[in-house]
């Protein structure tokens, strides 16, 4: 059986489904492959919301069991029903699969279930997850098959004592010990979730600093916060051996820099080093496309491969592996090969932490202008001097703008504090324009809102803040 197809895209997550949606409104003949048996990809279904989710009940839970006495709310000690707490999280999960099953049919793409092999640059085989095969023949080929975990050597996952992101997402009970192998946003999510809850949790860093790649400022007042909070970090280590016993695990760490071995016990261990592209199955060796040294999918600037016909985007390619990024690429690839215009500009994909308080980013980090030789201007402003913020006890953190002094143009944005997530849009869009700190400083700022902490920060990059 054969179908003829405009674009098959393999894989349905935020990069696959969005593009094959955006494809299927302009007009195109869409099919989405996906082997898993429900369409949102590792984001949707292990990955980026039931961790939201947890993250949520979690912040809950602490929220009533510390800080409801603080606004005269007197309740007694509350317990956590772990049980209902899971099923909460599959609900949410189960409500947005079905969400995008609903959009596919709504824009008539053709759902298939199963696992796709590229064959040749028009024909993608499926093996059918109800049994048998389909051969889809399409002018475009597009590969979204996400990302897996980065395993770690010497440390087995078996989801049970030592679990990837995945097993933590559904752990039977709370660990009296947990630690975290790698200090990066899925370590310190996942970690806040379980620490929350009750576990005494140890975050293991090979570097000397948790969140690489972020700015230094921002960093040292995160780990400040999550410190304080109760998290316990283990910087410039590294994990080199794990003994699984009855009793939990036994961790053999050792500094990253050379030094005595040490070991740490624990009850759950989460290895959270990172992720790489998930391409295995697809028969890219048979057809010849090219792979970089890095294990990704090689495209040009269009997300074409080596192979005509045939396109890559989302965590199978170069770039920050996120969600929004994935969407970006698919909408902008399907608009590319409709005849339209489309283009991402990675330098203003924003990073979000979505512990609490939460941490966001966008563009240059102090580090890398001063290592580009870029003249810039710093405006920062705390939370402690926001009036919203002081309403809600969530006062940690701060807001901080750069501005090249040159172009007067706003090159990055750092934020650690309530609703972080949410004010790093605004920056985004300002610099998505060009605008200069000034152009966001003279924007009227509803009060009392958390956004004027990002005014403020524009103020204080012309030195010029009113209240601090």
């Amino acid at each position: 059986m054969s179908e003829n197809y405009d674009i098959v895209v393999i894989g349905g997550g935020p990069g696959g489904y969005v593009c094959a949606i955006r494809a299927a409104q302009l007009g195109l003949k869409v099919a989405c492959v996906e082997k898993r048996g429900a369409l949102g990809g590792t984001c949707l279904n292990v990955g980026c919301i039931p961790s939201k989710a947890l993250l949520h009940s979690s912040h809950l839970f602490e929220e009533a069991s510390e800080h409801f006495d603080t606004h005269g709310i007197e309740i007694s000690k509350p317990k956590v029903n772990l049980d209902k707490m899971m099923a909460r999280k599959d609900k949410v999960v189960d409500s947005n699969v079905k969400g995008i099953e609903f959009l596919f049919k709504k824009n008539k793409v053709t759902y298939v279930k199963g696992a796709g092999e590229i064959i040749s640059p028009t024909s993608v085989k499926v093996a059918l997850l109800d049994g048998g095969e389909e051969t889809l023949t399409t002018k475009n080929i597009v590969i979204a098959t996400g990302s897996e975990v980065t395993p770690l050597p010497g440390v087995e996952i078996d989801e049970k004592n030592i679990v990837s992101s995945t097993g933590a997402l559904v752990l039977p009970k709370v660990p009296k010990k947990m630690v975290v192998i790698g200090a990066g946003v899925i370590g310190l999510e996942l970690g806040s979730v379980w620490r929350r809850l009750g576990s005494e949790v140890t975050v293991v860093e090979f570097l000397d600093r948790i969140l690489p790649g972020m700015d230094g400022d921002l960093v040292k007042q995160t780990q400040r916060i999550f410190a304080k909070q109760g998290l316990d970090f283990k910087l410039g280590h590294k994990v080199t051996a794990a003994k699984t016993t009855k009793s939990g695990v036994t961790l053999t760490v050792e500094p990253s820099k050379g030094g005595d071995a040490q070991e740490i016990k624990a009850d759950v261990v989460l290895v959270a080093i990172g992720r790489r592209p998930y391409l295995t199955g697809l028969g890219l060796d048979k057809v010849g496309v090219e792979l970089d040294e890095r294990g990704r999918v090689k495209t040009d600037e269009h997300f074409q491969t080596n192979v005509g016909g045939i396109f890559a985007i989302g965590d199978t390619i170069v770039g920050p592996m996120l969600a929004h990024k994935a969407e970006e690429d698919g909408v902008a690839l399907a608009e590319m090969i409709a005849g339209e215009e489309g283009h991402v500009d990675y330098g203003k994909v924003p990073g979000v932490v979505y512990t609490w308080p939460e941490v966001a980013s966008v563009g240059k980090t102090e580090e890398q202008l001063k290592e580009e030789g870029v003249e810039y201007a710093v405006g920062k402003f705390p939370f402690t001097a926001n009036g919203r913020a002081k309403a809600m006890e969530s006062t940690d953190g701060f807001v901080k703008i750069l501005e090249d002094t040159k172009t007067h143009r706003v090159v990055g944005a750092h934020i650690v504090g309530p609703a972080a997530g949410d004010l790093i849009a605004e920056v985004v869009l300002a610099m998505e324009y060009g605008a200069s700190a000034e152009d966001i400083a003279r924007t009227c700022h509803a009060h009392p809102a958390l956004g004027e902490t990002v005014k403020e920060a524009a103020m204080d990059a012309g030195k010029r803040a009113i209240h601090m």
